[in-house]
C-alpha cells in the first residue's frame, strides 16, 4: 500500500502503519490538549488510540494465523484510520475455511475484552461505562474504556456488512448452500445496504462513520468483482485470452513510427524486438513522455521499460496478471520459446471476463 511504512514484523507477516493514521494521531492530539488543557491529557488520549489499534492488529492477526493454517498466507497488516486491514494472498473458498476465518478476528477481539475483564475484577476496579470508571481514577478509566471498546469492535465487525467479518460469515454461510460467486454478489448486495445505512447515521451523528459507509460500499463492489474474475478465470489458460495480432517495434525504430502505430490501430503498448527477441515495453505514457523529452526522431530504446514481466501460454491467467503488479507496464509479452506469440493486458482480460459473464448469464434464463 503506498504511503506506508513499516513498523515491524509478527509470526512472518510485515506491520504496516499509513501515513493517515500518522495524521489522525496528532490531530487526536491536538483535540485531547484542547479538552484536556494539558500535555498529560494529550499524552493518555493517544495512548489510548494505540492501545485500541493494538487491539486491531492482534485482531487482523487472528484472521492472518487462521488463515496461514488454510495455506493462504498474509502478505502484510496496514493500520489506517478506519481499522487494520490484512492482506490475504488469496481467501479460501470453501465455506468452512472462509467461516474460521472469518470469525477468528472477532473471537480475538472477545478474548481480549474477556481479559480485561478478568483483570479489572482482580483489581477490584469498575467494570460498567467510562462514567462510572473514571470515577475511581485513571487506571480503571482506561481498561474499563479499552474493554468497552473491544465490545464495541465485536458487535460492529459481526454486522453482516461484506466485507467485514459478518459478511464474510455470511457469504461463507450462503456458500454452503450456493455456489460462491452467487454467494458473494449476495453479500455484497447487503453490504451495499449497510453503507448506505452508515453513511444515512452518519450525516446525523458522525462523518466517521460516513468515511466507513463508503469504505464498505467500494469494498464490497471491489471484491465482489474480484470474486467474479477469479471464478471465470478459473482453469484458463494464457493462450485462450491473449491478443494474438500485435504490432511490435524494432530496437532501431524512432518513437515517430511508434506514434503511427498509436493513431492508426487500439494498441497502447508495443513489445520492442531485436534480433527475435523481445527486449522491452514501450508504454504509452513512455511514449508520450519521450515525446516531450527527446521529440518524434528518437530511438524507441531510450523511452521503452527494460524492466519487463512475460508470460507463458500455458500458464493460468490468474498466476500472469498478478505479475502485472510488480513492473510499471500495463502489457505482459507473451513468450513461447523465447519467442513473442502474444500480449496480456488487463483490458483484454477485462473483455473475456465480460463476454463470459454474459454467456453464463444467458445459460442461467435458458435454464
Amino acid at each position: 500500500m503506498k504511503w506506508s511504512w513499516k513498523i515491524g514484523r509478527v509470526s512472518g507477516i510485515d506491520l504496516r502503519v499509513h501515513a493517515t493514521f500518522a495524521i489522525l494521531l496528532i490531530w487526536l492530539a491536538l483535540l485531547y490538549y484542547q479538552d484536556t488543557g494539558t500535555a498529560a491529557g494529550a499524552a493518555r488520549g493517544v495512548l489510548f488510540t494505540l492501545a485500541m489499534f493494538g487491539s486491531v492488529v492482534l485482531h487482523e492477526l487472528g484472521h492472518a494465523l487462521t488463515a496461514r493454517r488454510f495455506g493462504a498466507s498474509t502478505r502484510d497488516i496496514t493500520l489506517l484510520p478506519i481499522g487494520g486491514v490484512a492482506r490475504l494472498e488469496h481467501i479460501p473458498t470453501q465455506p468452512h475455511q472462509e467461516l474460521w476465518i472469518a470469525l477468528a478476528g472477532p473471537a480475538v477481539t472477545v478474548g481480549i475484552a474477556a481479559a480485561i475483564y478478568i483483570l479489572l475484577r482482580v483489581l477490584g476496579l469498575p467494570v460498567g461505562f467510562v462514567e462510572k470508571a473514571t470515577a475511581h481514577g485513571e487506571r480503571g478509566a482506561f481498561l474499563a474504556q479499552l474493554m468497552w471498546v473491544n465490545v464495541s469492535l465485536v458487535i460492529f465487525n459481526l454486522l453482516p456488512a461484506f466485507p467485514m467479518d459478518g459478511g464474510r460469515v455470511l457469504r461463507a454461510v450462503l456458500a454452503f448452500r450456493m455456489d460462491y460467486l452467487r454467494a458473494t454478489e449476495v453479500a455484497a448486495r447487503v453490504g451495499k445496504w449497510f453503507a448506505l445505512l452508515f453513511g444515512i447515521i452518519g450525516l446525523l451523528v458522525s462523518p466517521f462513520l460516513v468515511l466507513i459507509g463508503l469504505f464498505v460500499w467500494l469494498a464490497a463492489a471491489s471484491e465482489s468483482s474480484a470474486t467474479q474474475m477469479h471464478t471465470l478465470l478459473g482453469g484458463v489458460n494464457v493462450e485462450r485470452v491473449m491478443i494474438r495480432d500485435v504490432r511490435t517495434l524494432a530496437a532501431s525504430d524512432t518513437l515517430e513510427a511508434a506514434l503511427d502505430h498509436v493513431l492508426q490501430g487500439f494498441q497502447h503498448d508495443f513489445p520492442v524486438v531485436e534480433n527475435g527477441k523481445v527486449v522491452g515495453v514501450l508504454t504509452r505514457a513512455g511514449l508520450l513522455a519521450g515525446l516531450a523529452r527527446h521529440g518524434r526522431e528518437a530511438p524507441v530504446t531510450g523511452s521503452m521499460e527494460a524492466s519487463f514481466r512475460t508470460a507463458n501460454p500455458s500458464e493460468l491467467v490468474e498466476h500472469a496478471i498478478a505479475r502485472l503488479g510488480d513492473c510499471p507496464c500495463h502489457t505482459l509479452p507473451v513468450l513461447s520459446d523465447g519467442r513473442l506469440s502474444g500480449v496480456l493486458t488487463l483490458e483484454n482480460v477485462g473483455e473475456f471476463v465480460m463476454i463470459e459473464a454474459a454467456l453464463r448469464s444467458l445459460a442461467s434464463q435458458k435454464t
